[in-house]
């Protein structure tokens, strides 16, 4: 029962962090990219400390390469001038310098290669936060994309239907004007006002109104 619950607990805390994750996805893509940026400045320092300590030490390479060529030749002139003494000195400070020239290549070269590693690593993590910002602008377009068609799907068939139904309302409501004639006539027909009317035109008795008929026959009289 107990790793039931844990199991169901555990798909729960997934299932909300997913949902936290796409609701707050662009949010957390430019997070990451700030990351990304906070680590590549970081690099980039390194590599520049590195450069510097490179550049210090093939200054001081060459500097004790120059030393050992002049004590070289100072060496030489003083074995031919049977100076032995200064010779051998010359020739014992020459072995230590050779030696530190050996140490310092060591060290340069382990600094060339760490260099190339991290400038590589840096070009690589440039060319990819530069990739990632354009997938932020695409990820924010398709983003609103989704707003809109959410707030579309949401919103814009209620208002169209709401739209037909009050259209529908305007032109089916009754038309005041013939409801107030209909009011009329049947308030005379229940007063009994119009039944003179009713029965001129019917023929019994004078018109009590003019009527086309009645028109017609009196221009017809003034004409003969």
């Amino acid at each position: 029962m107990f790793k039931t619950l844990s199991t169901l607990i555990t798909g729960a805390n997934a299932r909300a962090e997913d949902r936290v994750r796409d609701a707050f996805a662009i949010e957390l893509i430019d997070q990451k990219i700030r990351e990304a940026e906070t680590n590549l400045k970081a690099g980039k320092a390194t590599l520049a400390s590195l450069i510097q300590r490179q550049r210090s030490e093939d200054q001081q390479r060459q500097s004790l390469e120059n030393r050992v060529t002049d004590l070289t030749k100072r060496a030489q002139a003083a074995i031919k001038a049977g100076n032995d003494g200064m010779a051998t000195e010359a020739a014992t400070a020459l072995a230590q310098m050779e030696n530190e020239l050996a140490l310092r290549g060591q060290t340069l070269g382990r600094l060339d290669q760490k260099v190339l590693r991290l400038r590589s690593s840096i070009e690589t993590g440039h060319r990819r936060i530069i990739d990632l910002k354009q997938g932020a602008i695409q990820a924010r377009a398709v983003r609103r994309e989704q707003d809109i068609q959410s707030r579309m799907g949401a919103t814009g068939t209620n208002s169209i239907e709401d739209a037909d139904a009050l259209i529908a309302r305007v032109i089916g409501r009754d038309d005041p004007f013939e409801h107030a004639e209909i009011l009329a006539d049947i308030n005379g027909d229940l007063n009994h006002d119009n039944l003179g009317d009713r029965m001129a035109d019917a023929g019994f008795g004078p018109a009590t109104r003019a009527t086309t008929a009645t028109v017609l026959d009196r221009l017809k009289a003034n004409n003969s």
